[in-house]
């Protein structure tokens, strides 16, 4: 697999980084795997022009103009922190952990959880428009 070096373009490492996540997927094989696919598709829905972007040793990160969110598995919970969770409009309630921060926001999914679909594209559509704002 390509390096994501200086020597690479941004279109090699996003594709370098969504063949990355689409291990990470399989590489889970369980309900994290799925979930995550999940989101990662109404991400790609929400935002067509969103990057999607592998750090910090096999985080998942989406971007558009900053970073909009970051998907991380554990053992029991899927974890997306929203890096400006803070400062959007969450009318819905989906923010259900890192509450007590002024910065960041995270919606904690668990095995056999439901997700408001548009809710969540609300919230992408809502950080692109924070992130592009300035």
């Amino acid at each position: 697999m390509k390096q994501q070096t200086s020597d690479t373009t941004p279109a090699e490492q996003d594709d370098c980084a969504s063949r990355l996540i689409d291990g990470r997927i399989e590489e889970l094989g369980d309900w994290r795997g799925e979930t995550l696919a999940g989101v990662r598709a109404l991400i790609r829905q929400a935002d067509p022009q969103v990057v999607e972007e592998w750090k910090w040793r096999g985080v998942q990160v989406w971007s558009h103009g900053g970073i909009l969110c970051t998907g991380e598995t554990y053992k029991n919970v899927v974890k997306l922190t929203f890096a400006k969770g803070a400062a959007l409009d969450d009318p819905t309630g989906l923010f259900n952990a890192s509450l007590e921060g002024n910065t960041r926001r995270a919606i904690d999914l668990h095995a056999g959880d439901s997700l408001d679909e548009a809710a969540l594209k609300a919230l992408i559509l809502a950080a692109v428009a924070l992130n592009t704002s300035r």
